[in-house]
């Protein structure tokens, strides 16, 4: 089985909590092709805060300034990536650190100028995937992205999650993230969900904010033929081997 593991930055931020997962994990690079893709957005946010630069949202997407950029580039793709990639070493996974800059992994354009330096994912690289996948290698991936004029861009870690499981083909792609799985109306967890039911959700204003783009990053991989798309809280022990087990964690997405 091919799998594409998006772990929100929220999960990252221990070193108990990198190390757990990695552990998780290992067992499932061993048994499964598999890439990481994470995000940094809650260390993004104390950066910025540290140097008195004010975050700011659109729909659930961070506006990016050249300052914020920068930021990106510091913290995300440098010292998040690099303590992933270290955790997954000591677990006994042959991690190799990546954005999606790197080998032009994943190429972007300008999503709107609204929000700034923010990448809408174009391209994907999946022979630098197959290649790493194929060597025993498990590629981790920094939610950064260019175009072909050398501009670099910010790109939301759910799309991006979404744009590489299209690339790889993977029949699974599973979305870690600080809450227990997509709310409905009335609060209760949604175990199940189609595309269109996804939507509706967002129309009606019930799932907003980062929960909005997720759900539409979810709908773009099962468009693109991901098998199923999971969203499950990263906390609990075991997550992945119970959703691959079959578990009801969470909310499945699914086409339709």
């Amino acid at each position: 089985m091919r799998l594409v593991v998006k772990i929100g930055g929220t999960l990252l931020e221990t070193l108990e909590s990198r190390l757990r997962l990695a552990e998780e994990l290992a067992a499932v690079a061993r048994q499964n092709g598999l890439v990481v893709v994470h995000g940094g957005g809650k260390q993004m946010t104390r950066f910025l805060s540290e140097r008195n630069l004010s975050s700011h949202f659109v729909r659930g997407l961070r506006v990016t300034t050249p300052e914020v950029l920068d930021a990106v580039l510091k913290v995300v793709a440098g010292t998040v990536n690099k303590e992933l990639v270290a955790a997954f070493l000591r677990a006994g996974v042959p991690a190799v650190g990546l954005s999606g800059v790197d080998a032009c992994l994943l190429e972007c354009d300008r999503l709107d100028e609204e929000l700034g330096a923010v990448g809408r994912p174009v391209r994907v690289n999946s022979r630098l995937l197959e290649v790493l996948s194929g060597s025993g290698y498990v590629p981790v991936v920094a939610c950064v992205g260019a175009d072909g004029q050398g501009a670099i861009y910010n790109v939301n870690a759910d799309q991006m999650a979404a744009a590489l499981a299209g690339g790889f083909r993977a029949d699974r792609l599973i979305m870690l993230t600080d809450v227990p799985g997509v709310l409905g109306a009335d609060g209760v967890i949604l175990s199940g969900l189609t595309t269109s039911e996804a939507e509706q959700l967002a129309a009606r204003g019930i799932a907003t904010g980062g929960m909005q783009a997720k759900l539409a990053a979810a709908s773009q991989a099962l468009r693109e033929g991901v098998g199923a798309v999971l969203i499950a809280p990263g906390a609990e022990p075991g997550v992945v081997d119970r959703l691959l087990a079959g578990e009801r964690l969470g909310t499945r997405l699914v086409a339709g």
